[in-house]
């Protein structure tokens, strides 16, 4: 026989009411990572963000310091980190991807601040145009999580966890 356990489910919503994200943007591959932010705009803007802020860095694996420097300030509610590295001749794409996820993360742990993590790393442009285009624009969904867990987190924050 099962036995039912007791105790809180904990989530977030998709209300962005009140919340201050930072995006941090690539300047590389721009034509792709101009739409990812758009996107990103767009659902923060639908959703009711009361501030979003934009950061533009040279490419992806300058993304992690200025995420981390933004984080650290308490000013964001999340964070969210788009790029685009796209596979070339060389390792360079694995290095800079890696690196890049890296960052992110330790950057995201150390402030306790939610950083989103959408940097594509593709094997060729078609790629990266799938996944910064209508539906499966990859921004949108990087804006829905920094929804939700800074949502979450608030709710953890409030319930004194």
């Amino acid at each position: 026989m099962a036995q039912t356990l007791r105790g809180a489910a904990w989530e977030g919503s998709q209300d962005a009411g009140g919340l201050r994200v930072g995006i941090v943007v690539s300047r590389y591959n721009d034509y792709i990572t101009r739409r990812l932010l758009e996107g990103a705009q767009a659902v923060l803007a639908e959703r009711g963000a009361a501030e979003v802020e934009v950061a533009w860095v040279p490419g992806a694996f300058e993304i992690p310091l200025v995420a981390r420097r933004l984080a650290a300030t308490g000013a964001y509610d999340a964070m969210i980190a788009l790029g685009c590295v796209i596979k070339g001749e060389t390792a360079h794409f694995e290095h800079v991807s890696r690196e890049a996820a890296a960052g992110v993360a330790r950057a995201s742990y150390e402030t306790g601040v939610p950083i989103i993590y959408e940097v594509l790393s593709v094997y060729d442009p078609a790629q990266a145009d799938v996944r910064s285009s209508g539906d499966r624009n990859r921004g949108r969904e990087a804006a829905a999580a920094a929804i939700e867990m800074a949502t979450l987190l608030r709710r953890l924050s409030d319930a004194g966890r």
